[in-house]
Formats: structure tokens, sequence, C-alpha cells
């Protein structure tokens, strides 16, 4: 580093008295016999110029060692205050070497580990690891001092595990990151004791699922009251209505012709019963429809599709497999199944505005996968964040406990795509 009071000007000026010197010393050996004066001239500035070289010298060599002092200190105040940094940290801090050897162990691994530090330092650090994970850890290493990557985040695809002193184990959460050149590179791990945020989240883990499992079953207790009261409605009122009926028609057939006002009131009376019969029987079908059950998920679905395009007047297709597979579906699974294309093609009738629509019910693989496709003015983010928007929500419930899945999603052309997929045989047999 040049030092900073060498500047142009001084350079200019030592270069002239340097060839000044040299012109003195040039004419003192051609003269100098003869001008005695001039050798003693020349003596002088010899001296004086030697005199000021090493006067500078001493002085550069004063503001070395004052530098040098300057940055000595500097770099010990660095350290000293990394260190503390290192040492005050909350989270544990632990450096290896390239043998993996422990070089650096702060205060909070201590606390952390249940270790002391001069017990930790050039231990190697497969001791805090649990001896199932040893071999992974090593061969992580190994690949992340091959990358030229400086930093990493660990176990972004599974939870980490530490070992303490006394045996036990706890989560971690870890990132990594890289130092050195040439051939001797540090690891540095900051990582952080997880136990109370997982076992928080086993816990609410363990609540959603219990949430679902009740969701389930509530909506199991509703769709075996629903068929109940479907049977009940078709069975025992649909008999009455048809008895009643069948009286009307006898009384009607038995009226004196001298009665025209008599045989226009039983006339109305048949009419309304005929309207009662029919309402009877929609009402029937929209709380749970008896093919559903004795028929088949497709029988029930081309009921569904036909019934709800000629009440809405939107143009609907169906798409059904070729193959066998639809009639031997598990209860829940049809029943989820029906219930989902029942939700869509009411969103679709109340908010698409929509002209045609299209629906695939089909086997893919393991599953089975139902698609409803409408030309509609599409769905937005907000609306199916909406909490009111219960349909969607309780359709989501039921696939996941399923184990399927539910996507809805806007599609770029417009209009709104659904797919519903769940798995074939599933541990919820009998689940509505």
């Amino acid at each position: 580093m040049t030092p900073r009071w060498i500047t142009p000007s001084i350079v200019a000026a030592a270069l002239g008295v340097a060839s000044a010197l040299l012109l003195l010393n040039l004419a003192t050996l051609v003269a100098g016999n003869h001008q005695p004066w001039l050798v003693v001239i020349d003596a002088v500035f010899d001296i004086a110029v030697l005199a000021l070289v090493a006067v500078a010298f001493v002085r550069m060599g004063l503001r070395v060692d004052a530098e040098s002092e300057r940055m000595r200190m500097a770099l010990d105040e660095a350290t000293t205050r990394l260190g503390a940094i290192v040492e005050t940290a909350m989270d544990p801090i632990i450096t290896v070497d390239d043998a993996q050897r422990i070089v650096l162990f702060n205060e909070a691994a201590e606390r952390a580990f249940g270790c002391a530090r001069h017990e930790a330092i050039g231990a190697l650090l497969e001791r805090f690891i649990p001896a199932r994970f040893r071999v992974a850890h090593h061969a992580h290493i190994e690949q992340f001092a091959r990358t030229g990557l400086t930093t990493r985040r660990m176990g972004d695809q599974s939870p980490l595990w530490a070992l303490r002193s006394d045996g036990s184990e706890f989560p971690i959460e870890a990132s990594i990151s890289k130092t050195g050149s040439g051939a001797r590179h540090y690891f540095t791990v900051i990582l952080r004791d997880v136990t109370r945020r997982k076992a928080f989240e086993d816990a609410l883990r363990r609540q959603q699922d219990e949430l679902r499992e009740l969701s389930a079953r509530v909506l199991e207790a509703r769709e075996e009251e629903k068929t109940l009261i479907a049977r009940e409605l078709h069975d025992e009122l649909g008999q009455l209505l048809t008895a009643l009926k069948m009286d009307v028609a006898w009384l009607r057939d038995h009226l004196p012709n001298a009665a025209p006002e008599t045989s226009s009131k039983v006339e109305q009376m048949n009419a309304v019963l005929d309207q009662t019969v029919g309402s009877v029987r929609r009402i029937s079908a929209d709380l749970r429809p008896l093919m559903l059950d004795d028929l088949g998920l497709a029988d029930a679905a081309s009921w569904l599709v036909e019934d709800f395009s000629r009440r809405s007047g939107i143009a609907c297709s169906l798409e059904l497999p070729q193959e066998a597979g639809l009639e031997t579906l598990e209860r829940g699974i049809a029943t989820a199944l029906y219930r989902g294309l029942q939700e869509s093609l009411t969103n679709i009738g109340r908010h698409a505005q929509a002209k045609r629509a299209r629906i695939v019910l089909r086997l893919d693989g393991g599953a089975v996968l139902l698609e409803v496709e409408d030309d509609g003015r599409g769905i937005d983010a907000e609306d199916i964040a909406k909490p009111r928007s219960l349909g969607l929500k309780g359709m989501r419930e039921r696939a996941l406990y399923l184990g399927g899945s539910l996507e809805v999603a806007r599609e770029p052309g417009g209009g709104t795509r659904l797919r519903l997929r769940l798995p074939l045989g599933t541990a919820a047999e009998g689940t509505a």
C-alpha cells in the first residue's frame, strides 16, 4: 500500500534533487582535481541527501509500524466484537473443519447440547448427531463442499434431529455456510431448537385431524339422515300419494254426468296430486337419489346433469369411462363425487353466467377424477377465500379426509375449472 504522504509533487522534487546530485557528482569526478571547493560542496550535498534519505526511511518505518499497529488493534477489536456476537447469540453456532472436527462451540451450543466447550472442541461433529442420521449428514456435507454455494438451508425436505450429551434427541432447523480457500475450508452451522414449535405443530395437526374426522362424521350423519328422509318420502309419502291419486281417479269415474262443477274440482285435485308427486320425487332426489345406491354413480351423474341442463338451460356434456368401475366404487367415494358434481353445477347455475359446461368423470390410475369446466365469467381468488364459501370448503375437507385433493381455478380463456381427485380404496370406507 503506497503511503499517503507520497504525492506527485514530492516524487517530482525527489527526482529533481537526485538529478542535480548526479550532475554534481559527475562534475566533481571530472574537475575535482583542479577545483577542491567542488569536492567539498559535493561531499556536503551527498551527506545532506543521505541524511534526508535516512530520515525519510525512518519516518516511513515509523508510519508503517503505526499503521500496522492500528490495523492490528482494529483486527483485534473486530475479532473481539465478533467473538462477543457469537457468544451472546441466542442460537447455537458450531464451526467444523474439513475433517468435521469442532473448532468453535458457543455458549448457546453448550446450553443446547448440555456439553462444555472444552469437551466439544476437537471432537467430531457426529457426536451431536443421532447414529441413524450420520451417514446422510456426511454425504450432505461432502456434496455441499463440492458445490459453489457458500450458504444453504438444511432440512428442507425432512426435519433434522440433534443429540444431547445425555442421549436425548431434539428437533432442530439449521443453515450451513462455508468459508476458507484452497484446500482448507470451515463449515459453520447455525441451528435452533424447535422442540416447542414442533410440539405445537403436532398438536395443531392432531386437532386438524380430529376436526376433519368430526366433519366427516357429521357429513356421514347428514348423508344417512338424507337417505332416510329420501326413502321415507319416496316410499311412504309416495305410496300414500299414489293411493290418494287412485282414489281421486275412482271418484272421477263414478261421478254422475250431471255434476260438472264436482268433476272440475276433481280434475283440479288430480292436477295438484300430480304436482305434489313430482315435487316429492324432486325433493327426494335432491336429498339423495336412490339410483346412486341402487344403480351406481354413472347413472346418478347422468340423471343429475340432464336434470340440471333441463332446468337451467345450460348445455352440458358428460363424459363417462368406457370401462366398468364406477359401479363398484365405495359408498363414501361415490357420495363425495356426486356431492362435488352437485355443488359444482349449483355454483355454475347461480354465479357463472355460463352457456356451456363440460363434465368428465373417469378413472385415472388408482384414483377417480371429476373435472367440471364452464365458459362463464370465471371464479376469482377472493371468491374462493370467502368465509361463507361453505360449499367449496366442505368439498375440500371431504376430499382431504378421503386422501384426495380439490383444485378450483380460473381458466386463462375464461370460465372456471374444478378438479376433484379421490384415491380408490381408502381407509374411510363408508364415510360420506
